[in-house]
């Protein structure tokens, strides 16, 4: 049976959690999760 994978060598692929990021990009990405938190969960109890 054929192996038809999408990419040349799949073994070779790099997946986001082995992937290192930056002190700021982590920072970043927790202030958009706070954001998007405020806004999914905190506008609806304002407007109780």
């Amino acid at each position: 049976m054929d192996d038809h994978a999408h990419e040349a060598d799949p073994d070779a692929r790099i997946t986001s959690p082995m992937q290192e990021f930056t002190t700021e990009q982590a920072m970043t990405g927790g202030a958009v999760l706070l954001v998007g938190l405020l806004i999914a969960f905190g506008l609806p109890l304002l407007l109780l």
